[in-house]
């Protein structure tokens, strides 16, 4: 049975209908990425797994239990961490971890919590006092007081600088290798790419891709070729290869990179031309995201 599960899921605002027949399913144990634009329905879908929110039609499943029955043992299994969090700021920090998993009947420990997000040596510092990185992995601990099998970690990172954001994905696999399954949403896709296990862009209400990020629309079948030749070149025939090329350079897509690239440099070498800034590469999760959202704004 997965740890979630989501099959016509619709939710409407009056004449407005925000969320429009979502269908997916979130292994247990994986780390799954939820990703789309603002005003997408992202945030509505979140909050009625989390059981805050009531559904208009559809089955919802998280852990085996309806969330909109708001039931104590559902709550007791998961874990939340949301943007922001409000915590006691005059406690000190295993005060307040102290005091949250006094609210859970089989919680885990305290010193394996700060462990965990790594605040060790913070114990007895004061909440007011800790970085803005700090209080986001106390934010974490507190998620996971209660030892839940289901994590939902919203924008787990924004506002880190380069060093932080590394080290919250280093937490975020610690929880993958003690078996937790984790609901992310967020808008880096070098992120979702790093983290998660497969992803689901939702745009307009609709899913409108999900997978593997190597693999997601197809991504693993399309490399990208860039470079400039002579402004008089005739290009060779590339056969199923599509060429687009602007004033900023010539882009060839294909499936069989390197067939196309012997053709290339083969014809490039016979006629003496040089294909400046010549690169090999697949778009990036960015690529294909910013691709899904406008072709489905569009539509």
């Amino acid at each position: 049975m997965p740890a979630i599960r989501v099959r016509g899921l619709r939710k409407s605002y009056g004449t407005i209908e925000a969320v429009r027949g979502v269908d997916f399913d979130v292994a247990e144990g994986e780390v799954f990425g939820f990703l789309g634009p603002n005003g997408a329905g992202k945030t509505t879908v979140v909050e009625i797994l989390e059981g805050y929110r009531q559904r208009s039609a559809g089955d919802v499943e998280v852990l085996g239990r309806d969330p909109a029955r708001g039931e104590r043992r559902l709550r007791e299994r998961i874990g939340i961490v949301l943007q922001e969090t409000g915590v006691e700021r005059f406690l000190r920090v295993a005060e307040v971890l102290e005091l949250y998993c006094g609210y859970y009947p089989k919680p885990r420990p305290v010193d394996e919590l700060m462990a965990l997000v790594g605040l060790e040596d913070k114990r007895n510092e004061v909440v007011k006092q800790l970085s803005g990185g700090q209080r986001r992995r106390l934010d974490l601990a507190l998620g996971l007081a209660g030892d839940p099998e289901l994590v939902f970690l919203d924008e787990p990172t924004t506002g880190f600088d380069p060093t932080a954001r590394r080290e919250a994905w280093e937490i975020v696999g610690n929880l993958r290798q003690l078996g937790k399954t984790v609901f992310l949403t967020t808008h880096y896709m070098d992120e979702a790419q790093y983290l998660a296990d497969r992803v689901a862009v939702i745009t307009a209400g609709r899913i409108v891709a999900e997978g593997p990020p190597d693999r997601l629309s197809g991504r693993d079948d399309a490399t990208e070729i860039r470079f400039s030749p002579s402004p008089a070149a005739e290009l060779p025939d590339l056969g199923p290869a599509t060429v687009t090329a602007n004033g900023r350079g010539v882009v060839v897509r294909t499936a069989e990179p390197t067939a196309t690239l012997h053709i290339l440099t083969g014809w490039a070498l016979d006629r003496g031309i040089t294909l400046d800034g010549l690169t090999v590469a697949r778009p990036t999760l960015e690529d294909v995201y910013l691709e899904l959202t406008a072709q489905a704004t569009h539509e």
